[in-house]
């Protein structure tokens, strides 16, 4: 039998509710997995002590992480910084009440890094201890990863959902923009941020969707028509990276699929330097307290991406946010065509070293301008054993469609 912690969210609801497993056995197995091995992985920065939860709904006695960006009561939030090493929020976040109200029991806090930019966290990839989880969400994508907790938050504002998830090799997904409740969520592009998730297969997306907005617990698989993207970043992408997203759609095509090249107009060439003109403006007002009252804590990156921020005109701020409409309008024509739009989740394998960066978001940055949802599928492997994913790219707004074409892709990838 499948150690419990081993399962993933949806394995473990079944188990639960046939009575194969307790929802206190499945907690035990989580903080047992921790114990053995967060002193290497170190994805958790706060453990909490409830039992396990006995409150009926959607996620009831399933353990969840949470990033910690994200505001819980009952234990510290520091967002990654040392400007808030003892911070006790009143309350909880939305998505954590919700998560508690749908009978799942927060496990604990997972690191992430600084106000979810790119200062580096002390947590490893499980795959190589030597090598970047990716981030900002780093915690939550390697404790899932490495069977830690079958379920855990991330926010992404860059790539900080997709990029760890494919890093780590597990399911990632980040919601349209505006779809999930961000209330408690410390901000740091408010144009940018989206709430999202790691597990470890599709159908434990849905279970937390039923949680959070009261989606169907199940999706039924559909396929797709697919759109392969290359993007007009794709030369940035390693040979792993590329071969990956052709590979999953040759794969896809044979399993039944249609595919067609998707080419997008030249407006998407820029779309990655408008994101980072975005999230520049917007940390500058987001963090202008941090910043006005305790820069002096806070790391060279954070401080930097700020004071760019507070160079960005309000014009050319405009311009990129017209940008991203204009943007928007052109991919509703696309996705009249396709279902889903195949590219890279990130450039490739996680890069070595813990204290250089996280990696680059680059092939994160134009979708979460554009609001997109987005999963990331795993399933490939690179030069150096470590994972590869593949990025699914759905339609503003539509997320249990992208859901259920997932679904479907989901066990066709090779």
């Amino acid at each position: 039998m499948t150690p419990a912690n081993q399962l993933s969210a949806s394995q473990a609801r079944g188990a639960l509710d046939r009575g194969e497993i307790g929802a206190a056995e499945l907690l035990a197995a989580c903080r047992a997995r921790i114990a053995e091995r967060d002193g290497a992985v170190k994805a958790w920065c706060h453990l909490g002590r409830d039992k396990a939860s006995d409150t009926p709904g959607p996620l009831a006695g399933i353990p969840v992480g949470i990033k910690d960006i994200i505001d819980t009561a009952d234990m510290p939030t520091t967002y990654g910084s040392e400007v808030y090493p003892d911070h006790r929020p009143a309350m909880d976040a939305a998505c954590v009440a919700l998560v508690r109200a749908a009978g799942g029991t927060v496990l604990g806090k997972t690191v992430s890094t600084e106000f979810a930019y790119f200062q580096p966290g002390n947590t490893a990839n499980p795959h190589n201890l030597a090598h970047t989880p990716g981030g900002s969400s780093s915690g939550s994508a390697a404790a899932v990863a490495d069977c830690m907790v079958p379920l855990a938050f991330g926010t992404q504002t860059g790539g900080s959902v997709i990029r760890p998830a494919a890093f780590c090799g597990v399911v990632g997904y980040k919601a349209s923009y505006g779809a999930m409740p961000l209330y408690g969520v410390k901000a740091l592009g408010h144009d940018l941020d989206s709430l999202g998730w790691f597990c470890r297969e599709l159908a434990d997306v849905h279970l937390m969707r039923a949680a959070l907005v009261g989606a169907a617990v199940e999706v039924d698989a559909v396929k797709p028509r697919i759109g392969l993207c290359r993007t007009y970043e794709w030369e940035q992408a390693d040979g792993d990276s590329q071969a990956a997203v052709l590979a999953a759609a040759k794969s896809l095509e044979a399993a039944g699929a249609d595919v067609v090249d998707v080419d997008l107009p030249p407006l998407f060439g820029t779309l990655v330097e408008q994101q980072k003109v975005v999230m520049a403006q917007n940390a500058a007002r987001d963090l202008a307290f941090e910043y006005n009252n305790h820069r002096d804590r806070m790391s060279k990156h954070i401080v930097a991406l700020i004071e760019q921020g507070l160079g960005v005109d309000f014009r050319t701020y405009q311009a990129a946010i017209t940008a991203a409409v204009q943007g928007r309008r052109h991919l509703h024509r696309v996705f009249a065509e396709v279902d889903v739009l195949l590219c890279p989740s990130a450039p490739g394998e996680a890069p070595e070293s813990l204290e250089n960066g996280t990696g680059d978001p680059v092939f994160n940055r134009m979708w979460t301008l554009l609001g997109s949802p987005c999963v990331n599928l795993p399933g490939h492997t690179g030069r150096h054993g470590l994972p590869v994913g593949v990025q699914a790219v759905g339609a503003l707004g539509r997320d249990e469609k992208l859901q259920a074409h997932c679904a479907w892709m989901e066990s066709r990838i090779t």
